[in-house]
């Protein structure tokens, strides 16, 4: 695998052609390939850091950061993307330890939370990440509650 490397942009610092192809990827696999109908653009873009990988024009790896009291008191992690034909090369697990590097970053003394999807939860655990809910729906597919606790230095 060659070296990934991640670009981390508020919503003011993406170009117009980067938010165009992040929007179709999140479209592409959570409303189409996922089969969920359900509004993608929920208005936190704009408050969120992009975490984006690209290669030849295209992203193949995205998540989004949303700093604490957005939409959890703690900060959170979401979107969590990559393109079908990058799964099981382990993009996903570079792309989730790289969105926690920036969430130790810019507030390394609050607990991470995700809503997983509940088929992922052991990916997420091996990541460090513990579950916290029974499964629910979100967006008609089974989620539950995740949180990565840091660990507080002063």
């Amino acid at each position: 695998m060659d070296v990934i490397n991640f670009q981390c942009k508020t919503f003011e610092e993406l170009k117009v052609e980067e938010l165009y192809k992040i929007l179709r990827l999140r479209a592409e696999v959570f409303i189409l390939e996922q089969d969920s109908l359900y509004q993608d653009l929920d208005n936190d873009d704009q408050k969120a850091l992009h975490i984006f990988a690209d290669k030849e024009g295209q992203i193949f790896a995205y998540s989004r950061i949303l700093q604490p009291g957005v939409k959890y008191s703690e900060t959170s992690i979401g979107r969590i993307i990559t393109i079908e034909n990058a799964r099981g090369l382990g993009i996903g697990k570079l792309l989730v330890k790289e969105s926690l590097a920036q969430c130790f970053k810019r507030w390394p003394k609050t607990s991470i939370s995700i809503s997983a999807q509940h088929r992922l939860e052991t990916f997420y655990a091996n990541l460090g990440f513990t579950t916290l809910s029974s499964p629910y729906l979100e967006d008609g597919i089974p989620h539950i509650k995740m949180c990565y606790q840091t660990a507080f230095i002063d």
